[in-house]
């Protein structure tokens, strides 16, 4: 690295090239070892770490420096490299075969005992490691998570200024337009009883940037969702965001699994293989019963609803007699009645009603509900599943969205398990041609399954208002180890079309003015096709680094209140404050 005045090297930088040089090295003191008058010392900085080493005959004043010195401490040395004796090298890091003898110490700044470990070892609370997130994020792995965002981001950034994309930032106070979650709202102070929102995406902002001639745009937007929190949601995330114009899915794809490539070889050094497998929308709901399959191991599903309707089991019958359906599952392994159990706890806990299950023996399939199976039912149920003797089939009957739920989840629950598939593997899965609408059962009306600015497939444009449900979109997710990573579309660019999608969701013409006037203005001077993508760049991340939680690669997020236990927000505004935006607090304050 480039000097400095304080410093000449890292410390993650030294090595026996480096013999005999003198050197100043800054950071903190990691651990410190008194070895009968001469002190060890591991220095510490986002680099890695040298010994240091205060030695009596080298210099006393250094020496009784050294003496006062805790964990944390911010130092400035100034010394001579010397190898380390025979028996004492350490081969787990770069720096493990010198030592550096100190002939001067500064001590740049004291610090009090921390109140958490700085070291990989150690298991943490999750809100103390937020509330002293500087602290953990001194920690090497996490450092090594924040360098490996920071590769992965140049890797995407070079590769898209290398394929004629043009960075371009959108704003951040923009209007609020419905787009699947709450919006975060900011007051107008100089427009009273007006408020700006905080971008969930730069969905329309990119889609009017096409109309404007910037036919390949890109940009790592922190978007901002009011959402329930889980381990892969946060209140603010970053995308890596594009759009291209005069483009179609298959031109799109090839872009994506460019970026993609580029990064993994840059942050794991890892060569996948291109065009990424493609399968339906309806073929992953069939099969895997989710739109974002773990495709590392295959385990398939069946749905056996047209079997067992003929069955003498009235919870089936039922169930597919009301419009609901039932899938079984065989993993083709020999599950004990203590694991059968916990597979039927774990469904319950997902919010079904139970979890129904025959065991293929040489008699046939058994268990307490195999005499309601006739013969001809079973010969069916075997043929369908491919039931081996020994295999456990397992059932979960509901309606379709439900059943689907819980059995995808007891597949992948399954998958790990039976330990089906190798963690080290990254399988990505393009899941194409997905419906434009679904039903939203609360509000007894159709909504958009992406957004409403979806271009639905061209033979489709005549059956809009007809049959809503059998139109399909020209969208996809990008699927990778079962977390969806990216999705995208091509846009509706023809404004006819696009009021009659919005009339379809509930924004008749007047309401679709009032709410996105200003991209259908922009639609009528002359809108090219075009089409885009974001990934969740820290689920990429973070999956990258071996978690699921993009926490581990964000350096101050939220925890699952929606709260920084570091810096307390969100938090109180003063009268003072409040009465500028021309607001008025209407909440009734908790008593402890």
């Amino acid at each position: 690295m480039l000097s400095t005045k304080l410093r000449t090297h890292t410390c993650g930088e030294l090595t026996k090239k480096n013999l005999d040089s003198e050197v100043c090295l800054c950071g903190w003191v990691s651990t410190r070892r008194d070895h009968g008058g001469i002190i060890f010392i591991d220095l510490r900085d986002r680099y890695g770490i040298t010994q240091i080493v205060f030695d009596p005959d080298v210099s006393k004043e250094a020496l009784k420096t050294a003496e006062s010195l805790r964990r944390e401490d911010v130092i400035r040395i100034k010394g001579t490299v010397k190898p380390r004796k025979e028996g004492m090298r350490n081969p787990n890091l770069k720096t493990g075969e010198i030592e550096v003898f100190i002939d001067e110490i500064d001590i740049l700044n004291k610090s009090e005992t921390p109140p958490i470990e700085i070291e990989d070892r150690v298991e943490l609370n999750e809100d103390i490691r937020l509330k002293y997130r500087y602290l953990d994020l001194r920690r090497p792995m996490m450092q090594q998570h924040m360098m490996k965002k920071h590769i992965a981001m140049q890797a995407a950034r070079n590769f898209f200024c290398e394929n004629d994309f043009i960075e371009i930032q959108t704003p951040l106070l923009v209007k609020s337009t419905p787009e699947g979650a709450r919006d975060y709202v900011v007051p107008s102070r100089v427009n009273p009883g007006k408020f700006y929102a905080l971008p969930q995406s730069p969905q329309l902002y990119k889609q009017l940037l096409m109309v404007a001639g910037f036919d390949r745009y890109f940009q790592f937007p922190i978007c901002l969702r009011d959402e329930d929190l889980r381990h892969d949601r946060q209140p603010e995330f970053t995308q890596i965001d594009v759009e291209m114009s005069f483009v179609e899915e298959d031109d799109i794809f090839e872009v994506v699994e460019g970026c993609i490539k580029r990064i993994m070889k840059e942050t794991t050094k890892t060569d996948i293989n291109t065009p990424f497998k493609r399968i339906t929308y309806k073929e992953s709901m069939d099969k895997y019963g989710c739109d974002k399959p773990d495709m590392r191991f295959s385990l398939e599903l069946a749905d056996v609803s047209e079997i067992v309707k003929d069955s003498d089991f009235g919870v089936f019958k039922s169930v597919v007699e009301s419009g609901g359906i039932v899938k079984c599952i065989n993993p083709e392994k020999d599950i004990s009645r203590k694991e059968i159990d916990r597979y039927i706890s774990f469904c319950q806990e997902a919010g079904s009603k139970g979890m129904a299950w025959m065991r293929m023996t040489e008699k046939g399939l058994e268990s307490n509900i195999a005499k309601y199976f006739n013969e001809d039912v079973q010969k069916r149920l075997i043929e369908k599943t491919g039931a081996k003797q020994g295999s456990v089939l397992m059932f979960v009957a509901d309606k379709p969205a439900k059943c689907n739920e819980i059995i995808s989840k007891l597949r992948n629950k399954l998958g790990a398990d039976l330990e089906l598939y190798d963690k080290c593997e990254f399988n990505f899965l393009w899941v194409v041609d997905f419906p434009l609408f679904e039903w939203n059962d609360d509000k007894n009306e159709w909504a958009p399954a992406h957004h409403m600015f979806t271009m639905p497939k061209k033979e489709h444009w005549d059956i809009l208002e007809s049959e809503p449900e059998n139109v399909i979109a020209q969208c996809y997710d990008l699927v990778l180890n079962g977390v969806e990573l990216a999705s995208g579309s091509i846009r509706c660019n023809n404004i006819k079309l696009q009021e009659r999608i919005m009339n379809i969701v509930g924004f008749p013409k007047k309401d679709a003015e009032e709410r996105f006037g200003f991209l259908l203005e922009a639609f009528k001077y002359g809108a090219p096709p075009h089409g885009g993508f974001a990934i969740g760049f820290e689920r990429l991340v973070a999956i990258l680094c071996g978690f699921n939680d993009i926490r581990e690669v964000m350096p101050f997020p939220k925890n699952k209140a929606a709260q920084c236990p570091m810096d307390g927000s969100p938090s109180e505004i003063t009268t003072e404050q409040l009465k500028d935006l021309h607001i008025k607090l209407d909440i009734v304050k908790k008593t402890k």
